[in-house]
């Protein structure tokens, strides 16, 4: 037999040590420590779904309110019109004319009533000096009051005209959205005459029409909510009108949405959740769930620890939390991590292979 030298000797012992450790450390492994919530019933609300339609609280049509020919056009359908912006314009030459001869007139008023007024001091003195007979005086007076009245109508008709020229400038009421372009350029208008509608999109609202059956417990209640792709989104003012429609014998309710409300446009269908009641429903958090391809699930971690992964099927979202229909069961632990517990499972699996 072949005697090993003793430098092979000692390397054998070192890989022999080295394997003898291995195997321990991996039988010893410690598994990660999963944050985890207990499944518990919790009241939610009983809702009561209806279909209902979106609708623009600021909504109308900008009429004329002078006479003129329409000159420009500055915006057209689709067009995001900021509040005051300038959004039409008819032809002024009109009231431009007027503007100027109501300025001339208050220019004169403005002279005689200045020579009024000092005539009449200069009359005035002389009346106390007994210099004139008091006829004069009082002529005096009533000339300085009739230039006083027509100085205050002249300002009055130069503000008229100022006004009649700012209506050749059709300015937007709110910032919206145009709907409708109801004239062309080069087309006479008088005052009245509809020119362009359009609506706002930052404040809106749902229509809905109750069933009789159910006005009472939501006129109660009044609470609500607006569920568009998945997302639900609480309602901030409901409102039931006092009388039903006939011949549907139908409540109308109106919801108002928050300031702002993303992916919803006037027209839209929706379903509105009118809380009828209170049940008490299993939660989890919604940051825990784990969707894959068509798969919904959730890391359930048990006594010792470790996490596996169940298929569970989900109802209506509450906020953070999210209804769990089937699949878990009261007293369960879920992760609240489910990064963390994959990571903690794949572990295990290296593990146990």
């Amino acid at each position: 037999m072949r005697r090993l030298t003793p430098f092979v000797a000692a390397g054998l012992a070192l890989l022999s040590v080295g394997c003898s450790h291995e195997e321990p450390e991996r039988a010893g492994a410690s598994v990660p420590v999963l944050e985890t919530v207990v499944i518990s019933p919790r009241p939610t609300p009983i809702e009561r779904l209806l279909d209902g339609t979106v609708e623009a609280v600021n909504q109308g049509t900008v009429a004329a309110q002078t006479s003129g020919r329409v000159t420009e056009i500055l915006y057209d359908v689709n067009d995001f019109v900021p509040a005051g912006a300038v959004i039409m314009r008819l032809r002024a030459t009109e009231q431009q004319s007027g503007l100027k001869q109501a300025e001339a007139a208050l220019q004169e008023a403005r002279a005689r009533e200045l020579e009024a007024q000092t005539r009449y001091k200069r009359v005035a003195d002389m009346y106390e000096r007994q210099v004139v007979p008091k006829a004069t005086f009082d002529e005096a007076t009533a000339a300085r009051d009739s230039t006083v009245a027509r100085l205050a109508a002249a300002r009055a008709a130069l503000d008229t005209a100022k006004e009649g020229v700012s209506y050749t400038e059709i300015r937007a009421p709110y910032a919206g959205v145009v709907t409708k372009r109801l004239v062309e350029p080069g087309e006479s208008v008088h005052p009245g005459t509809p020119l362009m509608s359009g609506l706002s999109l930052q404040y809106l609202r749902v229509s809905v029409d109750v069933p009789q059956s159910s006005i009472d417990a939501i006129r109660r209640i009044k609470q609500a909510a607006v569920y568009i792709d998945g997302r639900r989104v609480e309602v901030s003012k409901l409102t039931v009108f006092p009388e039903a429609a006939k011949p549907s014998n139908t409540f109308r309710a109106r919801l108002e949405l928050p300031e702002n409300a993303a992916d919803l446009y006037p027209g839209m269908f929706v379903k509105v959740g009118f809380v009828t009641g209170e049940a008490r429903r299993l939660l989890a958090p919604l940051s825990s769930v784990v969707e894959r391809g068509e798969v919904t699930a959730l890391y359930i971690v048990n006594d010792d620890g470790r996490a596996s992964l169940r298929q569970v099927r989900l109802g209506h979202k509450f906020e953070k939390d999210v209804e769990v229909l089937a699949g878990l069961a009261e007293g369960e632990r879920v992760a609240l991590d489910p990064v963390a517990a994959m990571k903690q499972l794949r572990r295990a699996e290296d593990l146990d292979s």
